[in-house]
C-alpha cells in the first residue's frame, strides 16, 4: 500500500489583473505518496492574514492526520478532518484548510489510478461546461465596461457576468439610474442571445427586501440569467420573499461552507442557482455532496471558481458529474494564477471549457512558479 509521505503548504498571492492589481491570496497544498506521485489543491483564502492562518492550521493541525494515510481513502480522510475541525470551528479557516487538502487528495488519487476527476466522481455526463466570462464592473467608466462585454461577445462567450465595482465606494446597486443605464447598454452591446448575470455585494446590505423586489423587477426587461447575492447571505427569509415576488432567478450560496449550510439554504426556498466553490466549501468531497442536494431539490448550481487553474479544474470535474450543473465563473483575461501557475492553462473555445482525459485535476503545476510566488508573498510583507 502506498501511503501519503509528505504534505507541503504554500501561501501565495500574486497581483490579480482582474481586481485592479490587488493581491488575491490562495493557500496551496501539495501531497506526495511514497511512490513519488503528487497531488495539488487550493483554498481561496483571499486575504494575507487568513492565508497565513490557513497555512499554519494545515501544517500543525491537519497534516499529522493526513501523512501516513492511504491516499485512496479520500472521503474517510475528509470525515476525519471534519471530526477534528470542531476544535477550531468547522467553517472559516478550518473550511479553507480542509478544502485545499481534499482537492489535493483527489488529484493524487486520480494520478495514482490514471483517471480524470469526473470519472472518479462517477463519470462525466458531458464533455464540456459553459464558461461564464466574469469581471468587476467599473461603475465610474461605462465605456470601459461596455468594451469588456463587446470583447466577450467577439471571443464567443455565451454567458457573461459582472458585479460589484472597481472601488468599494462605487458598486452596483447604489445608484438606481446608473445601474439601469449600465445593464441597458450592456444588453444592447451583447444582444439578446447571450445570457447576462449581475452580481451584487449583498453582504454589504445595500438593499433591504422591499428595495430588492423593486429593483429586480426593474431589471426584468433585460432578461437576466440570474441576479446574484442581492441580499445578505444569512437573510434566508428575505431571499424567500424576494424569489416569490420576482421573475428573475435568484443566485446565492457563495458564502456558505458545508453541506448543512446548503441544506438550510435549499430548504428556505429562496434560491434558484446555488454557487459552490471547491476552494471553500470543503473541497471536491464537499462540492459533490452539495451538488447531490441541489440535484435532489431540482435546482441548479454554478461554480464560483474565480481563482486559480486548480480551482477551475476541480470545478469542471464536479460539475461534469452532476445533472444540476449550469456554468462556472471564468477569468476572461490572463492572470498569474490561471496562466503562470500551470503549464497547461484553461482556454475557452466557443464559450466552453472542455474536460481533459489527463488524470486527476488534469493540470500540471509549475513547482518553480509556486516557489517564486511563495517567496514573493513573503517579501510583500516587507514592502
Amino acid at each position: 500500500m502506498s501511503v501519503i509521505e509528505r504534505l507541503d503548504v504554500f501561501a501565495v498571492g500574486p497581483p490579480e489583473p482582474h481586481d485592479s492589481g490587488t493581491r488575491r491570496c490562495v493557500t496551496l497544498v501539495r501531497v506526495e505518496d511514497a511512490d513519488g506521485a503528487v497531488g495539488w489543491g487550493e483554498a481561496i483564502s483571499l486575504h494575507r492574514g487568513v492565508t497565513l492562518a490557513t497555512k499554519v492550521l494545515v501544517e500543525e493541525g491537519f497534516a499529522p492526520l493526513v501523512v501516513g494515510a492511504d491516499p485512496g481513502d479520500v472521503e474517510a480522510i475528509w470525515l476525519e478532518l471534519r471530526r477534528h475541525s470542531h476544535r477550531w470551528g468547522p467553517e472559516g479557516i478550518a473550511g479553507f484548510a480542509i478544502s485545499a487538502i481534499d482537492m489535493a487528495l483527489w488529484d493524487l488519487k486520480g494520478r495514482q489510478l490514471g483517471q480524470p476527476l469526473a470519472r472518479l466522481l462517477g463519470g462525466a455526463l458531458r464533455d464540456q461546461i459553459p464558461a461564464m466570462a466574469s469581471i468587476h464592473f467599473d461603475m465610474e467608466d461605462l465605456d470601459w465596461t461596455l468594451n469588456e462585454f463587446r470583447g466577450f461577445r467577439e471571443d464567443g462567450y455565451r454567458i457573461v457576468k459582472a458585479g460589484w465595482g472597481m472601488r468599494p465606494e462605487a458598486v452596483f446597486g447604489q445608484d438606481r439610474q446608473r445601474d439601469l443605464r449600465f445593464v441597458r447598454e450592456i444588453r444592447e452591446v451583447i444582444g439578446a442571445d447571450i445570457s447576462l448575470v449581475v452580481d451584487l455585494p449583498g453582504a454589504r446590505r445595500i438593499w433591504d427586501v422591499p428595495t430588492a423586489i423593486r429593483r429586480v423587477r426593474e431589471l426584468e426587461e433585460f432578461d437576466l440569467r440570474w441576479i446574484e447575492a442581492p441580499l445578505p447571505p444569512e437573510d434566508l427569509a428575505g431571499h424567500r420573499r424576494l424569489r416569490a415576488a420576482v421573475a428573475t432567478p435568484i443566485g446565492t450560496g457563495e458564502d456558505e461552507w458545508r453541506p448543512s449550510g446548503y441544506r438550510r439554504l435549499i430548504a428556505s426556498e429562496g434560491v434558484d442557482v446555488l454557487q459552490l466553490d471547491p476552494g471553500r466549501c470543503l473541497g471536491i468531497t464537499g462540492s459533490r455532496r452539495i451538488a447531490a442536494l441541489v440535484e435532489a431539490a431540482n435546482l441548479s448550481c454554478s461554480a464560483h471558481s474565480w481563482s486559480s487553474a486548480l480551482n477551475t479544474a476541480a470545478s469542471l470535474g464536479f460539475l461534469a458529474a452532476t445533472p444540476a450543473a449550469d456554468t462556472l465563473d471564468f477569468k476572461p483575461h490572463e492572470s498569474p494564477l490561471q496562466h503562470e501557475l500551470v503549464e497547461d492553462p484553461w482556454i475557452q473555445e466557443g464559450g466552453f471549457l472542455s474536460l481533459r482525459e489527463e488524470p486527476g485535476l488534469g493540470v500540471t503545476v509549475r513547482e518553480d512558479v509556486v516557489a517564486a510566488m511563495a517567496r514573493d508573498f513573503q517579501a510583500a510583507k516587507e514592502e
